[in-house]
């Protein structure tokens, strides 16, 4: 089974990471990583190397910095964004990824 792995942008709560990881999900968050400060284009060059789907509430510039990948042919592990609820990010999550998962495992011809 594909196993998602999640990295908290810098303007996400570190409470997020704690709640996936807490809840059995592997979870890095900026801190964490030693990359505060970063540019966003690096946090996602990061999460891609690292095969991480970047969590973020910087939607206008991911959405934009999204685009400018895929143009360029580049790819990564996914981005999630949400400016609507932060606080409810890491349930928002949680309460997605068995739907997520069964979907992913059967296009890749996974039970």
């Amino acid at each position: 089974m594909t196993r998602i792995r999640f990295f908290t942008d810098e303007d996400v709560y570190a409470a997020v990471a704690q709640n996936l990881h807490q809840a059995g999900w592997d979870a890095l968050s900026t801190p964490q990583a030693g990359r505060l400060g970063e540019s966003d284009e690096s946090q996602l060059t990061f999460a891609a190397t690292e095969g991480r789907v970047l969590v973020t509430f910087n939607v206008a510039h991911f959405s934009q910095l999204h685009s400018t990948w895929l143009a360029a042919g580049h790819h990564h592990a996914g981005i999630v964004k949400d400016g609507i609820c932060p606080n409810c990010m890491a349930d928002l999550i949680e309460e997605s990824l068995p739907s997520f998962s069964y979907r992913l495992n059967r296009r890749e011809g996974k039970k």
